[in-house]
């Protein structure tokens, strides 16, 4: 019915849900490239390499078409033809003709086997080389079974021949004097053999019998003996080789074996499959092949007609009673019996593929039945839809009736007891455990809906049209799975086109078409709107969604069905108020938690929608006592339903509700996910219940709760903190008058140390609420500190989130301080804003921009991209402009109004951050900056680095002291300066004191225990080699010491790191000996005595001393 798509569907993110697009093609575009690669095959036949990637490439063009192989029919022959061209040439080394069997089996899985075999060459010429090619194969060969399974194909077209197969066989005395073994003899040895396999060319094989056995003569010769040994085969095995049993012509006998092999009970769904084709197929034989008489018969079913509003009629056609009579009139086997009871069975098997065939099967039985008998058929496959019964049951009565139905074998007068079956299936709907199942049995009550449309009259149907109408709507609109959403809207517009009786029908398809029911978000709160707006479906829909969707498992359905209540209030306000919100209310405090949570947030949207549109229409919304009780109840339990009534101003002030709902907020923050909702309803709360006066708190009220938070930023609890940290974000202003040097101290305590690595969510939460604290306060120059942002606060404020930029904590989850940083700069670019528009006097941005700077180049390109945003547009900012800028004019130079850039792409953002190292103020933060983002150095740095000596030694120092999570980025950084000669101005003096000072921080890091930063420091040490003079010698005095070093993995990086830099730099040892030095270098595998006399032989070689092991003495104290 619909695309299939997997989709495991969290419907709360398919907001960003993609539409799948089919790519159509319009032909074979790779014609010339596929003649080269068959034409290749016989020169890369030889290399497994080279013959795996020409299979490789074939593979990738020829899966191009697998939506429309029709596309390939016209170039099948000529690449049948090269192809076979190797396979009948005597010249063709095996490994050839196996790759040419292999491209043809491609070619056959793309294009299906049936069509692709009828291409063979079939002459009587072929039948002996196919025959003797296929019998020199061996079947357990498995790097070769395209080879049999193509031969097995060309076999089976190949005895088609209309010749009797003895003609074939001439004189059957060979050379030898030996009997030689009939055609006929040696074809079906050959298919008995590869029918007990268990790889793919059993598939060929049966394919092989199902031709070799309807020869006439092999009929005559050969077919009993052939049943005998398949029987007795059968009977001898696990039942594997059932699969050709299905192209043979049955029998009672056969019948009567499987039924004591008890074939259903398999645990293999293949098997089961099988088997119900085959006992199928039995049943047919038992049967008259002909087309019952008594089936209905749809007179016309052109589109064109269905549409035209012409008042004449087509009558289905139905024979004469006494025609029926006569055909009807003849015996029924007993076995048929059996036959339909296990295609019963079949119906409720746990596999889809066996269901399915199963339905066909009724279909194909039913439809050679006597009238009484099929609808007794009928009457078995409803029984499927029990709720004694599992969803298999259901899909499979589903996938029965629409077979029935589309054979016409499902009489009009069945119609009465099938449409209420299909419009339960269509909300069929279980729960197990902790998700649900039925959603292919909605899918396939979708494809009843459709064959019905094809299959009946519309004054059949017109008496079922409100309820199928309405069911495929609610489908199509409110299921949760895509596929179901898009089959609903699928045989919704079959029936407006086949039928056209569907109310409003037009217009429906038009809006809810295949791809807008794609998104759910769009079919909740948008289409279900519309089609609302027509009054036959209004009702039908509010209902859905109270009985079954506010109630669903999935907390995201109830959250989407509430909302679309909320939107379709206004299409039935009446009906929400009297006849819904009275549901509501006793499920809010029902046993269920899915209900009771999905009745209360359905209560809050109601109330609001109801208060909205009074608002419009300047009607009071009034609610009965037993209401308000029920209400007042809720209120203290749920923050949303707080907000919502909040926002509709519900007469709750000075009284006890209000406490109690203090008392919740206290308790409810210990819940992360909740907190954004309870943050969202405390303001709403605050505004309307806590004020004495207009724009005054009560002073109880603010005290208590002001104090509360502030208390809550020194809990132990991380979720704790967050909480009162959102809560003082979130009051209003007049809440945090007088308090405001109270509340920014308070948050400030959140931000401070990251010795613990913990809080760290915390700290963010608290960066973002100073912030908005701020904002809400406003600007007052010479105000009080209390109740503005002013002269004597603003350091405090700024010395906060400018701390937080330094925040580079890390845990599990990798940079997590990076959310510290983030918010730090959405608040410092807010609160810049806030003052540079009032009081532009106390601003501090100097140290803010170089911040800003630093983050602007760092490595994580989100963070990186936030930060020159923040930058750009402090610094273009002109409502307000921001004053004190260092170096604006320069700044506005490298980054002009006009400039386009994206911050996300190294390439772009780093030819600009670099610019910013010639200027003073922002040298020293932005090599900060790269140094953590070392792979954006380039040569640009080198530029630089003549002037910027003092200022570079002072970066170097301050790197090397920080964290592990700046040292290594920074010795990372250092290796690729000197990989990229950036020092190269350095070289040509010996000992300069640049050289000297990046030795003696590089000694430093040596002392570490840091595998990864002792790995980098002998990469510096190693790049360090190129300056001349002493530091050569310190450099390689100090890798010849991490040569002997005690960790084994720094030993043999050491010795390979060496290694590449004598090969690099070719001046630091005497030619004659780097023979010898590479060689012990190579040998790192030895003992620590060992290495330690190789490490002392290279000192000697390279002309540095040899260390000296110092002697650790422990002092004992002897106590006498």
């Amino acid at each position: 019915m619909a695309l299939s798509e997997t989709e495991n569907e969290c419907p709360g993110g398919e907001g960003g849900e993609s539409i799948v697009q089919t790519c159509v093609l319009g032909g074979f575009g790779e014609s010339c490239e596929t003649r080269a690669l068959l034409s290749s095959l016989s020169e890369v036949h030889g290399s497994m390499v080279t013959s795996e990637s020409a299979t490789q490439r074939f593979l990738v063009i020829m899966n191009r078409y697998q939506e429309q192989p029709h596309l390939l029919d016209p170039h099948l022959e000529w690449m049948l033809n090269m192809i076979l061209e190797f396979v009948r040439s005597e010249k063709s080394p095996p490994s050839l003709v196996h790759l040419s069997f292999k491209f043809l089996y491609i070619i056959c899985k793309v294009r299906g086997y049936k069509i692709f075999m009828q291409l063979f060459p079939h002459e009587v010429a072929d039948v002996q080389p196919v025959l003797d090619l296929l019998s020199r194969q061996d079947p357990k060969d498995s790097e070769t079974w395209e080879t049999r399974y193509m031969l097995l194909l060309w076999l089976s077209m190949t005895c088609l021949i209309p010749f009797d197969l003895y003609r074939l066989d001439g004189h059957l005395e060979s050379d030898g004097g030996k009997a030689r073994e009939p055609t006929m003899d040696r074809i079906l040895a050959i298919a008995k053999s590869y029918l007990l396999v268990c790889d793919s060319p059993r598939d060929a094989a049966s394919v092989l019998v199902s031709k070799f056995m309807t020869r006439p003569d092999v009929k005559q010769k050969r077919l009993g003996d052939f049943l005998d040994w398949s029987l007795t085969t059968i009977s001898q095995t696990k039942l594997q080789q059932i699969i050709w049993m299905s192209y043979l012509f049955p029998a009672p006998t056969i019948l009567q074996c499987l039924e004591q092999k008890n074939l259903s009970e398999s645990s293999q769904a293949m098997l089961r499959k099988l088997g119900v084709k085959l006992i199928q197929r039995l049943g047919l034989t038992f049967l008259k092949p002909r087309l019952a008489t008594w089936r209905y018969q749809r007179g016309s079913r052109s589109l064109a007609a269905n549409l035209s509003m012409s008042q004449s009629t087509t009558v289905a056609a139905t024979p004469d009673v006494e025609t029926q009579k006569l055909e009807e009139d003849y015996d029924i086997p007993e076995e048929l019996e059996t036959v339909i009871e296990h295609l019963l069975v079949g119906l409720k098997d746990k596999e889809t593929i066996v269901r399915w065939s199963a339905a066909k099967g009724i279909g194909r039985v039913t439809g050679r039945l006597p009238k009484e008998l099929a609808d007794e058929v009928v009457g078995s496959v409803l029984d499927c839809f029990s709720f004694q019964e599992t969803d298999n049951a259901w899909h499979g009565g589903c996938l029965a009736l629409a077979e029935l139905g589309r054979r016409g074998l499902l009489l009009p007068s069945r119609l009465t007891d099938v449409v209420p079956l299909i419009v339960k299936s269509l909300t069929y709907d279980e729960k197990r455990g902790a998700c649900s199942v039925g959603s292919n049995v909605r899918d396939s009550a979708c494809y009843v809906c459709w064959s019905f449309a094809r299959a009946y009259e519309p004054e059949e149907l017109e008496p079922f049209v409100t309820q199928i109408a309405s069911a495929l709507l609610i489908t199509a609109v409110f299921d949760r799975n895509v596929n179901c959403r898009r089959a609903a809207s699928a045989a919704f517009q079959e029936n407006v086109g086949r039928q056209g009786t569907f109310p409003h029908g037009i217009d429906i398809v038009t809006a809810a078409d295949y791809y807008a029911v794609g998104n759910i978000n769009n079919c909740y709160l948008n289409i279900s709107v519309y089609i609302a707006s027509f009054p036959e479906y209004t009702e039908a829909m509010i209902d859905h969604l109270i009985a079954m969707k506010i109630n669903h498992w999935d907390s995201v359905i109830r959250e989407l069905s509430t909302k679309a209540l909320h939107n379709l209030t206004p299409k039935a306000p009446n009906y929400m108020a009297t006849t819904v919100l009275p549901q509501m209310l006793p499920m809010a405090v029902g046993i269920d938690l899915h209900g009771r949570h999905g009745a209360i947030m359905a209560c809050a949207e109601i109330t609001h929608a109801l208060y909205k549109l009074g608002l419009q229409t300047n009607r009071a919304m009034v609610f009965s006592h037993n209401t308000v009780d029920v209400i007042t109840f809720i209120l203290s339990t749920v923050c949303g339903l707080i907000e919502k009534l909040s926002l509709s101003k519900m007469p709750f002030k000075n009284e006890t509700v209000i406490n109690y709902l203090f008392v919740t907020y206290s308790l409810i923050f210990i819940l992360l996910h909740l907190q954004v909702a309870v943050v969202s309803a405390l303001s709403a709360l605050c505004e309307e219940y806590y004020q004495d006066e207009p724009g005054q708190a009560n002073s109880g009220m603010q005290d208590v709760l002001v104090s509360q938070y502030i208390e809550g930023l020194k809990s132990p609890q991380m979720l704790t903190r967050c909480g009162s940290a959102l809560a003082l974000g979130s009051l209003p202003r007049f809440m945090i008058h007088s308090k405001l040097n109270q509340v920014c101290l308070g948050n400030q305590m959140c931000t401070v140390s990251q010795k613990d690595g913990s809080f760290t969510e915390a700290r963010r939460d608290a960066v973002k609420a100073i912030a908005q604290v701020c904002v809400k306060a406003g600007v007052c120059a010479h105000g009080s500190p209390d109740s503005a942002l002013c002269s004597e606060n603003v350091a405090g404020v700024y010395g906060a989130l400018l701390n937080s930029m330094n925040d580079y904590t890390t845990d599990s989850r990798g940079d997590v301080g990076a959310w510290v940083r983030e918010a730090a700069m959405t608040s410092l670019m807010d609160v810049t804003k806030l003052v540079a528009s009032i009081a532009p006097e106390i601003l501090l941005v100097k140290c803010m921009m170089c911040c800003l700077a630093q983050q602007a180049a760092e490595k994580i390109d989100h963070y990186r991209a936030h930060a020159g945003n923040v930058f750009l547009r402090l610094l273009h900012s002109t409502e307000p402009a921001v004053p004190h800028i260092p170096h604006q004019e320069e700044l506005l130079s490298i980054f002009p109004t006009t400039t386009s850039l994206n911050w996300n792409a190294p390439s772009q953002a780093f030819q600009y951050i670099t610019q910013l190292l010639g200027l003073p103020q922002y040298q020293y933060h932005t090599l900060l900056g790269l140094t953590v983002s070392v792979g954006g150095i380039t040569e640009t740095l080198s530029n630089q680095s003549s002037s910027m000596y003092r200022r570079t030694r002072k970066t170097l120092n301050a790197l090397m002291s920080m964290n592990h999570m700046v040292s290594i980025p920074f010795l990372k950084m250092l290796d690729q300066i000197l990989a990229n000669s950036c020092f190269e101005i350095f070289t040509t003096q010996d000992n300069h004191q640049f050289c000297v000072d990046l030795l003696a921080l590089c000694k430093e890091c040596k002392k570490t225990k840091d595998i990864s930063k002792l790995r980098a420091c002998v990469t510096v040490f190693c790049g360090l080699i190129q300056f001349q003079g002493e530091v050569r010698k310190k450099v390689l005095s100090q890798l010849l010491m991490l040569l002997c070093h005690s960790y084994p993995v720094i030993r043999k990086t050491t010795a390979s790191q060496m290694y590449e830099m004598l090969l690099t730099y070719d001046d630091v040892i005497n030619p004659e000996m780097l023979d010898d030095v590479m060689t012990l270098l190579s040998d790192t595998n030895c003992d620590l005595a060992t290495v330690r006399t190789h490490r002392n032989q290279l000192c000697d070689w390279l002309g540095v001393p040899r260390p000296q092991v110092v002697t650790k003495h422990t002092c004992i104290k002897l106590s006498l």
